[in-house]
């Protein structure tokens, strides 16, 4: 009997982070339990429990369901019947067991049947399911779109519509691609007109739609006439009926157990969610962000499923009359896949951890004003996750790939065949630094980090937190780092010139995600004394310095003149 949860350390390790108090305590409104009393924890003992018990079926279903049918899906993956989309009998078989388990809706409130978790104890769930699965993450993933919903659609429409994702009577989808708008969503030419009687309707065709035969969908369209940019553009959610063509599942080299849809809308009738005009301006970034954390959870998921099958082989093969983890091109490979997974997944839940705190301050500004210093706190923590969010999605997708790289390499000509695993995370995995913007934009957000100063706030506060006297070395080199950094963002900044702040803006980030990924694993290790996560510090840190400091002398190098030579071979 497989468990992926109660197999996996780190994750159990980052459900116990002190900061989830606060955020319990957010969460459930200091345990006043206003509504189904019965089943809200009376305390904040209660509410881990309730999330352990919870963490530990979604690990079991993982391990002992999901899992196993991932190969069956891979190969059958959905069909096309009937302008209906069919999912493989092993997802059906997957979705019907997460329904019943009660696992859909997990971060809704219990008025709307979900069962009120915070985002980072969903993102667990998340990256379980990844594991097991990834395609399955995308099905399982989409629920999401019910909190985008819950912020900004009226009491009306969350009441008819949030419980249908909690029931598992309807799944989700984001539907924003166009064939001529794809990262550059200003050029959606979809139409929403507004009818005689009152109701929305939609025409034109979405391309690359995740799941684009869900149920419920939240749709970006243009509601103003003569309008060509961002601010003609709004969000409707669409209930799907016999008006929209999927004219085809398409062909992808991946994560094939989630349907990929090209979609035609014919006076398709929809509801507009939050105000006209808002629809790309504030309710896609919203939409957006939950994606790419979901991504963040796919990646590391994918991630430690392909360690897991690369270790278990070079422990078993046999060359040379030894393993071949006893050889030192194989152990550093296996460790620096190890070190990537710990790094990335300790920012994906620090990144969680921001969204919670902001998200629940908003909702309780919804019930009363909120004191100057929860105002403050709620600021600052959105603030960081919209520049964390994007640095995460970025480096965790960029980890993944050179994993399940890293993970076929290991396992040689044998991992080029379909018969073991890593072939399919391998292709599963290339997905995950493309879709929900590929990395080459999420450096564009993330660098907001850098122009906004939040890079440098964070990491002055992580160097105020005191921690062991053993551990002091390597507060030393994050120090080194850090002054390194702020001297590399100087020269950039020195240079004043547009295109060579963007030509280098991808180091720039690079080196910050180290610097904060260094102390966030010298907190773990602060935290705990039996786990490994000192000597994943240290070696993460040993690494880290050296590749940022590849980084700086690179861009001490440059020079504006450059930026031609580059241009000579691209333009």
């Amino acid at each position: 009997m497989a468990n992926f949860y109660t197999d996996n350390n780190n994750l159990v390790f980052h459900l116990s982070n002190p900061k989830m108090k606060d955020i319990v305590v957010l969460k459930e409104d200091d345990f006043k339990n206003e509504e189904n009393s019965e089943i809200a924890p009376v305390d904040f003992e209660d509410a881990m429990d309730n999330y352990k018990q919870i963490l530990e079926i979604v690990g079991e279903v993982t391990g002992d369901i999901i899992a196993p049918n991932a190969e069956s899906v891979d190969k059958e993956g959905p069909s096309l019947i009937d302008n209906r989309v069919h999912y493989a009998k092993g997802t059906d078989e997957n979705m019907d067991v997460l329904k019943k388990a009660g696992l859909l809706g997990m971060t809704l409130p219990r008025r709307y049947g979900g069962i009120n978790f915070p985002t980072t104890v969903y993102c667990m769930a998340v990256e379980m399911i990844s594991r097991a699965d990834a395609s399955l993450m995308n099905l399982f993933g989409l629920q999401d779109i019910g909190e985008t919903i819950k912020e900004y659609a009226t009491e009306d429409i969350m009441k008819e519509y949030l419980p249908r994702f909690a029931s598992g009577e309807s799944t989700g989808a984001m539907i924003l691609t166009e064939p001529d708008a794809g990262s550059d969503l200003q050029a959606v030419n979809m139409k929403a007109t507004l009818d005689k009687d009152g109701v929305w309707r939609l025409n034109g065709v979405k391309r690359f739609i995740t799941n684009g035969n869900a149920e419920l969908s939240l749709i970006l369209a243009r509601s103003e006439e003569d309008t060509t940019d961002g601010r003609g553009l709004s969000m409707f959610l669409y209930d799907r009926d016999k008006t929209v063509t999927v004219r085809r599942i398409e062909d992808k080299m991946g994560i094939h157990g989630s349907p990929t849809c090209e979609l035609v809308y014919n006076n398709s009738p929809a509801i507009l969610i939050g105000k006209r005009k808002f629809g790309l301006i504030k309710y896609v970034m919203a939409l957006m962000n939950g994606a790419r954390i979901g991504v963040a959870c796919q990646s590391v998921g994918i991630a430690e499923a392909a360690y897991r099958e690369a270790f278990k082989y070079a422990e078993e093969r046999v060359q040379f009359g030894k393993k071949i983890n006893r050889f030192p091109g194989v152990y550093e490979m296996l460790t620096n896949m190890k070190l990537k997974i710990d790094a990335s997944r300790t920012l994906l839940y620090e990144t969680a951890r921001f969204i919670d705190v902001y998200k629940e301050y908003e909702e309780i500004a919804k019930k009363r004003p909120l004191t100057p210093t929860e105002k403050k706190e709620m600021k600052k923590n959105r603030k960081r996750a919209e520049v964390l969010t994007p640095l995460l999605k970025g480096i965790s997708s960029e980890y993944c790939n050179e994993i399940v790289y890293d993970a076929v390499q290991i396992h040689g000509g044998t991992g080029f065949m379909r018969d073991f695993p890593v072939e399919r995370l391998y292709r599963d995995a290339r997905i995950t630094s493309i879709y929900e913007g590929t990395t080459q934009l999420q450096v564009i957000a993330a660098a907001k980090g850098i122009s906004g100063g939040i890079y440098k706030e964070l990491i002055k506060e992580y160097q105020s937190v005191e921690i062991k006297p053993e551990l002091e070395f390597l507060s030393k080199i994050l120090n080194t780092m850090t002054e390194e950094y702020y001297s590399t963002i100087k020269m950039v900044d020195d240079a004043d010139d547009v295109e060579f702040t963007n030509f280098h803006s991808r180091r720039l980030v690079e080196m910050a995600a180290n610097i904060l990924m260094g102390y966030l694993l010298t907190f773990d290790a602060d935290r705990e004394t039996e786990y490994w996560f000192k000597s994943l510090a240290e070696l993460f840190l040993k690494k880290a310095q050296s590749e940022n400091r590849e980084r700086f002398s690179y861009i001490r190098k440059s020079q504006i003149k450059d930026m031609s030579l580059y241009k000579k071979f691209a333009v």
